[in-house]
């Protein structure tokens, strides 16, 4: 579905550019060309935004919603398209399929999150993401109905009322959370120091750790529209909950950057 509306938003590009080039000047067709495949897309997100309408921000979801989680899985995978993405996923048969989980991975570039929201769907992964991601228009109010959260790393009140909110989506079997406890992108792509107090989510929700690590996608800027990228996300150990229980968030955090360390090393 998603290929064919992108094909679908490219044949009507293509029309209006064909009937500007016939009438005017190439230039006038490309140019036509460009306005009318953004806008196209902007029509998309404004249909998905009020399908999900309405948003409450002010307090937690009392269930997700499924179309504004269809909403991210198309746009998630329409990025990664024109990325030129070739996404190589391993390990999935490790997570846990009877209950939610923490998913923890390290941050190399935007299209991190993207193709796990674009090519994980089964697992149902909200993220905790920078506060400006969710306050992009439309695209902010279909997140936050999807189950994403902001968190505001320079004031503790407010993370920890995110990490509460998180642990409660995961109790009660709303979505599983993604984070990245290096809590930026990575620019010489080494790994960052973590920031152990993102495990208090499970903890709080009493749920196993997934730890994984991605490759690749620090490489998608450089190739834009030139060739496509294979990109490689692999799995690495789901920490059992009994077991993240019994660690303070100081081991646990120390514990997944070694895994990850040791996966970036394939």
């Amino acid at each position: 579905m998603i290929y064919a509306f992108v094909f679908l938003l490219c044949a009507l590009a293509a029309a209006w550019a064909v009937v500007a080039l016939a009438h005017w000047h190439w230039l006038l067709g490309a140019l036509v060309f460009v306005l009318v495949f953004a806008l196209m897309h902007g029509v998309y997100v404004a249909v998905w935004w009020l399908l999900t309408l309405p948003v409450d921000r002010t307090k937690p979801l009392e269930k997700q919603n499924p179309r504004a989680r269809e909403a991210c899985r198309g746009v998630g995978r329409f990025l990664c398209l024109y990325g030129g993405l070739k996404p190589h996923i391993s390990g999935e048969e490790k997570l846990p399929t009877d209950r939610r989980f923490l998913f923890v991975c390290n941050h190399r570039s935007m299209f991190d999150p993207l193709m796990v929201i674009g090519f994980m769907y089964r697992w149902n992964i909200s993220f905790i993401s920078k506060p400006s991601n969710l306050q992009i228009p439309m695209v902010g109010d279909i997140a936050y109905n999807a189950g994403y959260l902001p968190i505001d790393r320079e004031n503790d009140r407010a993370a920890l009322k995110t990490i509460l909110t998180a642990a409660d989506y995961m109790k009660r079997d709303l979505c599983s959370i993604g984070i990245y406890p290096e809590g930026t992108r990575t620019r010489t792509g080494e790994l960052l120091p973590f920031h152990a107090g993102s495990f208090k989510t499970a903890q709080r929700a009493g749920a196993p750790v997934a730890v994984a690590c991605v490759r690749g996608t620090e490489k998608v800027r450089k190739r834009l529209f030139l060739r496509p990228t294979d990109v490689y996300l692999d799995i690495l150990e789901v920490i059992p909950a009994e077991r993240v229980k019994a660690m303070s968030t100081a081991e646990l955090s120390e514990y997944a950057r070694n895994l990850i360390e040791e996966g970036l090393k394939q």
